[in-house]
């Protein structure tokens, strides 16, 4: 590990210190992102030989955190002696080790191979890492499957996970291949910070040779095909909320059969900022979920839920403290994995058969809808202002 801080001086380590000394210790507490599956020694010894490759300099406070989760992972909790108040670098190393206190191994194992994909990821989806168990490679996703459990993981996390065609178009793959597997329940995850930021707004720029009516049909297509494709899932699918989600994220998981949060997570459908309206059926399940009166309040409104307050209102199934979320929730699906297939898909089917075809009938709607919505002078001007406030930045 001595090569990731080739170079970092003591001076700089020095100024690094003093300059973060309050906040430091925070950001060497990483938030708990749920990966794919609790890291395998080969997942971790996989993100070891990517550490290697990569190209950019990802900063000293970055580093400090690689090498903290590494002696957590294979050390365990700090137990050696601080070094001297010059030693700048060693102390500086020892204090982030030491403000990991009692995170597990597998925690910390699982946290650093979440970094380091992180890190590969923004130097370009082509070499990001694959979990074993993967059959299928995508470029904006991480699927697995591992323990009766495949795993979809968004891995745009410099982008916030926002969700571009090429993405729609990957999770209904990933989805269909889910559904057929061999797994007893499949659960989706973000990477990084954000669970989802929604739809990347790039979408909207990439006009085709039939103008924006055409880009509008399109994209309602593949919008009502998404969708459709939660709708008829046939295994219990789970959401792990890892951080916060806007959108199309927050709307879908009406459609999921268990929604488990981190405390930190965040729900947020801003569709009248953007000239919009509802998708995912949440225009029928949130009002039957959680009453017309606080739905409104959301998809009309614009307002943010914290996760308790989303879990008050049926939306999040549970919500748990951000350390250990990872661990708890991760053992609860494997245990869930272990239930029998079939029981569990046909007793899926007698809860959400029977509002099968109604779920359709929304979808359709709420896409015709959003298709006229997108072909508006009050969309088009808010998406324009988003991108002008965005400019300026």
């Amino acid at each position: 590990m001595a090569a990731v801080f080739k170079f970092l001086s003591p001076l700089r380590f020095y100024r690094l210190a003093r300059a973060s000394k309050a906040s430091f210790v925070p950001c060497v507490q990483l938030h708990s992102t749920n990966a794919v599956m609790g890291a395998t020694v080969e997942d971790f010894n996989r993100a070891k030989e990517q550490l290697s490759t990569l190209k950019k300099d990802p900063g000293n406070e970055v580093k400090l955190k690689i090498y903290a989760l590494f002696k957590q992972a294979t050390q365990g909790s700090c137990n050696t002696s601080k070094p001297g108040m010059l030693d700048f670098v060693n102390k500086a190393k020892w204090d982030a080790w030491k403000s990991l206190g009692s995170v597990s191994q597998e925690e910390a194992r699982q946290k650093y191979v979440e970094l380091i994909t992180s890190l590969v990821a923004t130097e370009g989806p082509a070499v990001a890492i694959q979990p074993a168990g993967s059959a299928k490679v995508f470029q904006t996703l991480l699927v697995s499957t591992e323990d009766n459990i495949t795993a979809i993981r968004l891995n745009r996390p410099e982008k916030k996970n926002a969700i571009t065609v090429e993405m729609y178009n990957e999770l209904i793959e990933a989805l269909d291949l889910a559904g057929k597997d061999d797994s007893v329940i499949t659960v989706v995850t973000g990477s990084g910070d954000y669970y989802c930021s929604g739809n990347d707004l790039n979408n909207f720029t990439n006009t085709p040779a039939g103008g924006v009516e055409a880009l509008a049909k399109s994209s309602g297509e593949l919008l009502r095909g998404y969708v459709k494709a939660y709708i008829d899932f046939p295994k219990p699918l789970i959401a792990v909320i890892n951080g916060p989600a806007v959108g199309v994220s927050v709307t879908l998981l009406g459609l999921f059969d268990v929604v488990y949060a981190t405390e930190r997570a965040t729900f947020h459908t801003p569709f009248s900022q953007l000239g919009q309206s509802p998708e995912g059926c949440s225009s029928y399940l949130f009002p039957k979920m959680m009453g017309a009166a606080k739905a409104s309040e959301m998809l009309l409104f614009n307002k943010k839920l914290t996760a308790a307050q989303a879990c008050e209102l049926g939306l999040v199934t549970e919500v748990f403290p951000d350390n250990t979320f990872q661990t708890e929730v991760w053992t609860r699906l494997k245990a869930y994995a272990k239930l029998p297939r079939t029981s569990l898909a046909l007793s899926k089917q007698l809860i959400r058969g029977i509002e099968k075809e109604k779920l359709h009938a929304v979808n359709d709607a709420e896409v015709e809808r959003l298709v006229e919505r997108w072909l508006s002078d009050e969309c088009m001007q808010a998406i324009m202002s988003f991108f002008q406030s965005k400019s300026k930045l």
